[in-house]
């Protein structure tokens, strides 16, 4: 009988002790989330001023697709290669939600009405700014407040 209540004392002490160990793994987990999302910013920002060349994904040339695929595989996070299927990857998050790294999505072609474009965003103080790559700029650092990205804006989804 002792040995049962010693046992039966030992598994709870045991369980217990391993939902701890789950409150700091999810801590951990958070910074390095963290970590990770400063990284691929870095990566991304990286490559301002290279310019627009569809289908890249070097400092030769990208396009917005290829920054962030490019910017995330770096950390070993692969993503589909084009913004369309980027865009049924992570969560959905409503513009409010919105925090650095996420990842905002855009319908720039009017008769395809479908994504077409991808960026990711770097900051949000007061305003959402995101590094994409456009077709005539080249890998620059927009805002949403502008009136052509926020007309165009398709939707937002966390990946990390």
């Amino acid at each position: 009988m002792k040995r049962i209540l010693l046992l039966l004392l030992t598994i709870t002490l045991i369980s217990c002790g391993g939902s701890k160990k789950t409150v700091i793994s999810s801590s951990k987990t958070k910074t390095h989330v963290k970590s990770k999302t400063k990284s691929i910013i870095k990566t991304a920002l990286g490559y301002k001023g290279t310019r627009y060349k569809f289908g890249g994904t070097s400092k030769k040339g990208m396009d917005c697709s290829g920054l962030v695929y490019t910017a995330f595989k770096k950390d070993n996070i692969v993503l589909p290669r084009t913004s369309k299927n980027m865009a049924t990857q992570g969560k959905s998050i409503s513009l409010k939600k919105v925090v650095p790294g996420d990842l905002l999505f855009f319908k720039t072609n009017k008769r395809k009405n479908a994504i077409s474009h991808v960026g990711l965003v770097v900051t949000i103080k007061g305003v959402i700014k995101f590094i994409h790559s456009s077709s005539s700029k080249g890998v620059i650092v927009s805002s949403l407040d502008e009136k052509y990205w926020r007309k165009c804006f398709a939707g937002a989804r966390r990946v990390l």
